[in-house]
């Protein structure tokens, strides 16, 4: 038989859908789950880009360009704009999801066995754009016990060598929810300067800060004009993750062509995603902050609730729909597929994403989970107690 080559047996299984087949069983045997694993927003899509797909008027569904349609790029460029950005629409390229905003970006600013450092834990993703592009992730540990802050400018240099060539973060950050401020930013800044390096800045979650705090972007900091690249997506602000369009943004000229080449390879993103894209620039302010309201109930309503059970730790995040808990358990790869095969609580159980996979370094993570708050509160209020109760339960429970 052929063989399969080493990249496939390199490339990594997704953490966040490697327990599906232990749901979809317990679905067959009658049970009710409730997935607190994927960031998969129950949050209803702006009527605007709806009504923009049942509506689109086209009589040739036709390749478009590869950067994307330039109607869609001058409105992107109106939105970031609204944002401070300044960019022009030929700083955009338009990608299939932010999925590939980032493989494109770390082919055409990489070579083979070159390194980002990103601190962890981090979007188990990346691991797999990473192998994809031939480059390396080099892990930073941020920590539970200050929220997972970003770590020090000492620590980042540690590890920075020759081969160091990009800084990535994801702000609000998945899976943590950690909002970066300014002070953090600035110094990101300085060690990219210091160093010559790019700086990704992953903001698919910019629409979702919390508590009144300010997103800032590293599009916002002077003088890394030629440093700075965004990806982004339109899968959260706008609960629009089966769209399948993203971009990148870069003032990098060089960059920029140099990026264009493979998005010419890959020939066009959609049309039709781009149809609803550019109608969802239009979305009234009215519906970001009713989604503000909603997740930031869901969030207290899960922090609170995670608190106040025996034994687990979990930070309050400034932002994005995701927390980190350490819960008085083991092994959460254990546990969390003991939670599927194993127990129930009135028929009801909880899946949730093991933590271990959003980390680089062996052994990390080994006793926290991830959990998205993408459910309504009377389910998430339901979910914490079959938590509780399988906590209880569970024959791995360490205190």
């Amino acid at each position: 038989m052929p063989k399969i080559s080493q990249k496939g047996i390199k490339m990594p299984a997704s953490p966040i859908r490697k327990l599906t087949p232990y749901a979809d069983k317990a679905k067959k045997e009658g049970k009710k789950i409730y997935h607190l694993n994927i960031g998969q927003p129950d949050i209803e899509t702006p009527e605007g880009m709806l009504h923009a797909l049942k509506n689109a008027d086209f009589k040739i569904w036709a390749y478009t360009s590869s950067e994307g349609t330039a109607s869609y790029r001058n409105k992107l460029a109106e939105y970031y704009n609204r944002l401070n950005y300044n960019v022009l629409p030929t700083d955009i390229l338009v990608t299939n999801g932010g999925s590939e905003a980032i493989t494109i970006t770390m082919q055409a600013c990489l070579n083979p066995g070159e390194e980002i450092i990103v601190p962890e834990p981090f979007y188990a993703n990346y691991n797999g754009f990473a192998c994809s592009a031939d480059v390396v992730i080099k892990p930073i540990m941020s920590h539970i016990e200050n929220g997972f802050a970003l770590p020090s400018i000492a620590e980042f240099e540690k590890v920075i060598t020759e081969k160091t060539k990009a800084i990535a973060i994801c702000n609000p950050n998945n899976p943590t929810g950690y909002l970066y401020s300014r002070e953090e930013l600035e110094a990101l800044r300085e060690i990219c300067l210091k160093y010559d390096l790019y700086l990704f800045s992953d903001e698919a979650y910019r629409e979702f800060c919390y508590d009144g705090r300010d997103f800032i972007s590293p599009m916002h900091l002077e003088g890394l004009e030629e440093h700075v690249v965004v990806w982004d997506t339109v899968s959260k602000r706008y609960s629009a993750c089966g769209a399948r369009i993203g971009c990148i943004i870069t003032k990098n000229k060089v960059l920029y062509q140099t990026a264009l080449k493979f998005a010419q390879a890959r020939l066009s993103p959609s049309l039709e995603g781009q149809i609803a894209g550019e109608a969802a620039v239009d979305t009234p302010a009215s519906y970001f902050e009713t989604v503000s309201r909603e997740y930031t109930e869901r969030r207290d309503t899960l922090v609170e609730g995670l608190n106040k059970i025996e034994g687990v730790f979990c930070p309050n995040p400034g932002g994005a729909f995701y927390v980190v808990a350490r819960l008085p358990i083991d092994n959460a790869d254990v546990f969390c597929q003991w939670m599927l095969e194993k127990f129930s609580h009135d028929n009801q159980t909880v899946m949730m994403a093991p933590a271990t996979g959003f980390y680089s370094t062996p052994g990390a993570g080994i006793n926290e989970v991830r959990l998205a708050y993408v459910l309504n509160q009377d389910d998430l209020k339901k979910a914490l107690i079959c938590l509780e109760k399988g906590l209880a339960a569970y024959p791995g429970r360490t205190s």
